[in-house]
C-alpha cells in the first residue's frame, strides 16, 4: 500500500506492507480514544513526476501491463507526466487539504512509483543544497 501525507507545502510518500484495512482501522480506534473525528472517503489523487527519469517507461509498461483502474499516467506538460491514483482519503475535515491518501496497487506499481518518488525529491534537494 501506498500512504501520501499532504501537508500545506508538499507530500510525502511511504510504501507500507499493511493493508488498507489495518490502515484505516488503526485511525479509526487513534480517533475515537482521543475524541476526535474522522473522515474517510473514496478519492483520488495526483502528483507530479519528471518526465526526463529513466525509469518512467517501466511505470508506464506495469501500469499498461497490470495497473487496473486504481492508476492513470498522462503527460501534464513538456516536463512532467501526472499521476493519478484512486484510494481512500483521511482527514479531520471532508474539504481539508491536508490529510493522508492511501492506494493498494501491485507489489510492481508500488515499487516504482515509490522510487521514482525518492528519486525525484533527492534530486530537488541537491537543486536546493546547490
Amino acid at each position: 500500500m501506498l500512504k501520501l501525507t499532504y501537508t500545506e507545502s508538499d507530500f510525502y510518500m511511504e510504501r507500507l506492507a499493511q493493508s488498507p484495512e489495518q490502515l484505516v482501522a488503526l485511525r479509526v480506534i487513534l480517533a475515537m480514544r482521543v475524541g476526535q473525528k474522522i473522515v474517510v472517503q473514496p478519492s483520488s489523487a495526483a502528483f507530479l513526476l519528471p518526465i526526463n527519469l529513466p525509469e518512467l517507461s517501466m511505470l508506464e509498461v506495469a501500469v499498461r501491463d497490470e495497473g487496473g483502474e486504481n492508476i492513470a499516467l498522462c503527460v501534464a506538460d513538456d516536463e512532467f507526466a501526472e499521476v493519478s491514483l484512486g484510494g481512500n482519503w483521511i482527514t479531520l475535515e471532508p474539504e481539508q487539504q491536508n490529510g493522508i491518501f492511501i492506494a493498494a496497487l501491485s507489489d510492481r506499481i508500488e515499487l516504482l512509483l515509490f522510487n521514482l518518488w525518492q528519486a525525484t525529491e533527492e534530486n530537488a534537494s541537491v537543486i536546493l543544497d546547490g
